[in-house]
């Protein structure tokens, strides 16, 4: 196994091996790496410019039986401060994101045991028939295995009824690393690697777009990040002819704050710039039929996050108008309209607005966040 070759096959867009992306992974210089990734980017994605969103990380409910090693977010029932979301608080949350040039809501939240299909239906449906121009980017994997069960409905019956009730997407939550060993240190209570997938693949054969993440700098492996990658690959290769599958790719790093994880197990989140550079690098050649790679300002900062714009990213995602669960664990970085702009600009790209479709949007005229930074 050498370098040069494996570069080649790389830029030819051909599915590397899990022992070729690791060789790359740990021997290519980063200038190589990015180079490569550059170039497939300027393949997959050739208009050039960075694409951003606006939308709302809004949350149904703040009740879990998941228990999540890495959730601060969470509480578990009869909690005092547990809540469950109401209409009032949708609108509220609904005119704000339309005021300030939003066009979606990120609509997740926790395992509540007694919240099954028909709270779900009812609330998409509710918010469609006030706002019916609004996206729904919702639940995701887990939280649709979670209501199977509930319900003993199949995968297909609770994506085609909340589908049927409002939701225009599937985000690709709770995938953490996609291998059971881990999961069963970090996140036991979700749904299992395989599930996690099979959803997926039932929301493409469905024609739901959807995304996928991965949460690392934990108690994975290297192989197992490689595993995580190539299993994403592959559910997207067998998604339906005309389908659009993952729309994106996501990778993220674990944010160490007060979790259970850190203070029980004394796990602490390592990664450095660098390895997050080689990480998006390394997703761009690993999932070659994947069009777009994030890079999450979110969890890196805007430096790192400018960098991998030149490392295979070609999205820096939206500017989170509310975020409450990973900033629950310590992500500090905040954007607004404007500021998300200046640093695509920074790094030499066009900002492009975008829906979650991936299809551009015309600037709309809003009223500028204010964040406290």
């Amino acid at each position: 196994m050498n370098l040069s070759s494996l570069y080649d096959k790389a830029l030819a867009s051909e599915f590397l091996e899990i022992e070729e992306g690791m060789f790359l992974f740990e021997n290519a210089p980063l200038t190589a790496l990015m180079y490569v990734a550059d170039e497939l980017r300027k393949g997959r994605v050739p208009h050039g410019k960075v694409t951003w969103q606006i939308d709302r990380n809004v949350n149904t409910t703040n009740v879990c039986v998941a228990n999540c090693k890495f959730c601060n977010f969470y509480r578990i029932p009869g909690h005092a401060e547990a809540y469950i979301t109401d209409m009032p608080t949708y609108r509220k949350k609904i005119e704000e994101t339309v005021k300030y040039g939003g066009d979606q809501l990120l609509l997740q939240g926790g395992h509540h045991p007694e919240l099954g299909l028909d709270f779900y239906t009812t609330t998409f449906r509710a918010i469609k028939q006030e706002y019916p121009t609004i996206k729904l980017h919702a639940l995701g994997p887990p939280e649709v295995a979670h209501i199977c069960k509930l319900e003993g409905k199949s995968h297909r019956e609770v994506l085609t009824a909340l589908k049927e009730a409002g939701m225009d997407s599937l985000p690709g939550a709770g995938a953490e690393i996609l291998v059971d060993r881990v999961r069963r240190l970090i996140s036991k209570g979700k749904c299992g690697a395989d599930e996690w997938l099979a959803i997926m693949h039932e929301a493409h054969k469905l024609n739901i777009t959807t995304s996928a993440t991965m949460m690392f700098g934990h108690v994975e492996t290297i192989r197992e990040r490689f595993e995580h990658l190539v299993k994403i690959r592959d559910v997207q290769a067998k998604k339906p002819e005309g389908a659009k599958g993952f729309l994106a790719f996501i990778p993220w790093t674990f944010q160490d704050v007060d979790t259970l994880l850190t203070k029980i197990r004394g796990v602490h989140n390592l990664t450095t710039p660098e390895e997050y550079i080689r990480t998006i690098a390394i997703s761009r050649i690993m999932l070659p039929n994947i069009n777009n790679i994030q890079a999450s300002w979110l969890t890196v900062g805007k430096q790192t996050a400018q960098l991998c714009l030149h490392a295979g990213a070609n999205d820096f995602g939206s500017i989170m108008i509310e975020e409450n669960v990973v900033s629950a664990a310590g992500a500090p970085h905040r954007f607004t309209s404007r500021t998300i702009q200046d640093a695509i600009r920074e790094a030499g790209f066009e900002p492009q607005l975008r829906n979650q479709q991936y299809e551009w949007r015309e600037l709309p005229k809003m009223e500028e966040q204010v964040v406290n930074y």
